[in-house]
């Protein structure tokens, strides 16, 4: 199902949203904005530009918020999702859209060929694959934007994920073998998750894929692809023709690939023989 026209009525960044939820939880507090402000330590006037949206909290705010409504991390949360759309300028134009929906998130298919995907990158590895052909400075931004979008994987409620790795991927020494090692162990931990099933398929498997493909089910409950490209340039997928290829080319692919308890031992063995 394709996204639905935003409702006007929602917010369309996370600053709103946490203006939003700052202001649901004062009144469902009842309490005034002096009231909270003297509270937490603020000016009235700084909690009311917070709830309109108009200037941007602090982490140290978001923490103060959480401890004060015992919401559990959910204000902190809503920062880490502004800090990564913040980064959003330094990544190529065609992965932008991806990057700015990739938060909303409630189900994730996921198929790389040859690489470890982005998303389930250590920062050791990720700062190899990012050097090549980049000035240092480009790298580290470009870096810092990689592993901001790790917070959706530290939600409260993070997303199901089914990923599919070449197995090209998980033998590829290129990072060097101590890199490898730590990004192998990283999924490993990440399979041992209840929400989470990691599959290998085949080296020589028929599968003729040469670029990611990233499935996603959202929170308003539409559907949305993205095929990957060279240098991050990639395509998002709403036509819903389009993407039920990509979910027919997944479930190929996936039909081929061992499965989660195969897929550990290969990369444990793999681990070993680093």
């Amino acid at each position: 199902m394709p996204r639905r026209p935003r409702d006007p009525g929602v917010p369309s960044s996370p600053v709103e949203y946490f203006g939003v939820e700052l202001r649901a939880y004062r009144e469902a507090s009842d309490l005034s904005r002096p009231q909270l402000a003297e509270r937490l330590g603020y000016t009235p006037q700084w909690i009311g530009q917070i709830e309109s949206g108009r200037s941007t909290p602090s982490e140290d705010f978001a923490k103060d918020c959480d401890s004060f409504f015992d919401t559990k991390g959910a204000f902190h949360r809503i920062w880490k999702w502004h800090q990564q759309l913040e980064h959003i300028e330094v990544v190529p134009p065609g992965f932008r859209p991806f990057i700015e929906i990739e938060p909303g998130a409630r189900y994730m298919r996921l198929f790389e060929p040859l690489l470890i995907p982005g998303l389930l990158q250590t920062e050791e590895y990720a700062r190899m694959v990012l050097k090549v052909g980049q000035r240092q400075e480009k790298v580290d931004e470009l870096l810092a934007a990689r592993m901001a979008r790790k917070a959706i994987l530290e939600k409260e409620h993070p997303p199901w994920l089914l990923i599919v790795l070449g197995e090209t991927a998980v033998r590829s020494r290129a990072a060097g073998a101590e890199v490898m090692r730590g990004q192998l162990q990283y999924l490993l931990d990440l399979a041992e998750l209840q929400h989470v099933t990691l599959q290998i398929f085949p080296a020589d498997a028929p599968v003729f894929q040469a670029s990611g493909i990233v499935l996603m089910s959202l929170e308003d409950r539409s559907d949305v692809g993205f095929v990957d490209a060279a240098g991050g340039h990639g395509r998002l997928i709403e036509d819903p023709d389009d993407l039920e290829d990509l979910v027919v080319l997944f479930d190929q692919v996936r039909a081929t690939a061992y499965s989660a308890e195969e897929s550990a031992r290969i990369i444990r063995s793999v681990m070993k023989e680093l």
